[in-house]
C-alpha cells in the first residue's frame, strides 16, 4: 500500500526549529553530467534500440535530464519525455526510425507517485508486459553503470560548510530522485550523511511528497527551505507553500557561496522571503529552456 513505504516520512518528528530539504544530483554534487551522460544516455540507446538515430537520442536525453526546464525529472518520467521528443524530430522521421510507444509505462506513471525499481518490480510481479520489463531492465542496468562509473566525486564548495552551519538550528533532509541506494553510498563516501537525518530517494514517493509528509504542518510554512538545481524542486517547494533556495545550473559555486555567505542568516532570521528569494528564483528561472532549438 502506499502509505506503508511513506510511513517513515509521516513519522518524522521535528528536533530543530528549522527544516531543510535539499536534492542531491547537481544540488550537493557535480555528478549530473557523468550520471547522464556516461550511464543514463548509453543504455536508454541500448535498450529502446536507438542505435541508428544515437545522436538525436542523446541529444534528446541531455535535453530532457540536463538543459531544459524538465531538469532533474524522474528517470522513468525522463524516458517518456525523450522518446516523445524524438517522435516529432525531423531528422528522426527522416530516418525512419521506429521509437517505441510504451502505453504500459504511461499507465503505470499515472497511477504510482514512487516511480523506482521497487514500485515497477512489484508492478509487474503478477503482470506478463514485455515492453514494461524492459524498462526495468534499463533501469537496474542504469543503477549498475552508476555503481560502478561514479565514484571520487565530492560536494561542491560550501557545501559541507553549509550543512555543518544549518545543522546547528535545521533539521536536514535529503530529497531527491535518485534511488536511495545511491544517494546513501553517495553521502557516506563523502562523510556528510551524518548532517542528514533521513535521505529519502524515489522509493519513498515525489519530492513534493516527501516535503508534504515530513515537514508540512510540522513546522511554520517560513521555516522549511527546499534547495535545488532543478524547476522541478522549485515546484515542490511552492506546491507546499515553503521557501526555495535555487543552485543555478552552470553557476553551482556561486550559488552554494551566496548561499552560506548570506542565505543562510536570512533564513534563520525569517528575512528570506520576498524581494531575495524572489530575485533568485527569477534568474533561476531565466537558466533553463523550455522547447528545445530544433
Amino acid at each position: 500500500m502506499k502509505n506503508d513505504s511513506q510511513k517513515i516520512l509521516k513519522d518524522f518528528k521535528p528536533s530543530k526549529e528549522f527544516f531543510i530539504g535539499i536534492d542531491s544530483d547537481g544540488c550537493v554534487f557535480d555528478s549530473m553530467e557523468i550520471k547522464h551522460k556516461e550511464c543514463f544516455c548509453p543504455n536508454f540507446i541500448k535498450y529502446f534500440e536507438l542505435q541508428k538515430i544515437s545522436k538525436y537520442a542523446r541529444e534528446a536525453w541531455e535535453f530532457v535530464n540536463l538543459y531544459s526546464k524538465t531538469r532533474g525529472c524522474n528517470r522513468f518520467l525522463a524516458v517518456k519525455h525523450t522518446l516523445d521528443l524524438l517522435k516529432k524530430r525531423e531528422e528522426v522521421i527522416a530516418r525512419n526510425a521506429e521509437i517505441m510507444s510504451i502505453p504500459a509505462l504511461d499507465k503505470w506513471i499515472s497511477e504510482e507517485s514512487k516511480l523506482g525499481n521497487p514500485a515497477l518490480e512489484k508492478y509487474l510481479s503478477d503482470k506478463n508486459i514485455p515492453e514494461l520489463e524492459n524498462v526495468l531492465n534499463w533501469s537496474v542496468a542504469v543503477n549498475n553503470s552508476i555503481a560502478k562509473m561514479v565514484y571520487g566525486i565530492p560536494p561542491f564548495p560550501f557545501v559541507k560548510n553549509s550543512l555543518l552551519t544549518l545543522s546547528e538550528n535545521a533539521d536536514i533532509m535529503v530529497v531527491s530522485q535518485t534511488p536511495e541506494e545511491a544517494l546513501v553510498r553517495e553521502w557516506k563516501e563523502n562523510n556528510i550523511e551524518e548532517f542528514a537525518r533521513l535521505i529519502a530517494g524515489q522509493e519513498l514517493g515525489t519530492k513534493k511528497e516527501h516535503i508534504a509528509l515530513a515537514a508540512k504542518g510540522k513546522y511554520n510554512d517560513n521555516k522549511i527551505l527546499m534547495i535545488g538545481d532543478a524547476p522541478g524542486d522549485l515546484a515542490a517547494a511552492k506546491e507546499n507553500g515553503v521557501l526555495f533556495y535555487p543552485i543555478v545550473p552552470g553557476n553551482e559555486e556561486k550559488s552554494w557561496q551566496l548561499f552560506y555567505n548570506t542565505a543562510i542568516s536570512k533564513f534563520f532570521s525569517k528575512t528570506y522571503k520576498g524581494d531575495f528569494e524572489n530575485n533568485l528564483i527569477d534568474e533561476f528561472n531565466r537558466c533553463l529552456p523550455e522547447k528545445p532549438t530544433w
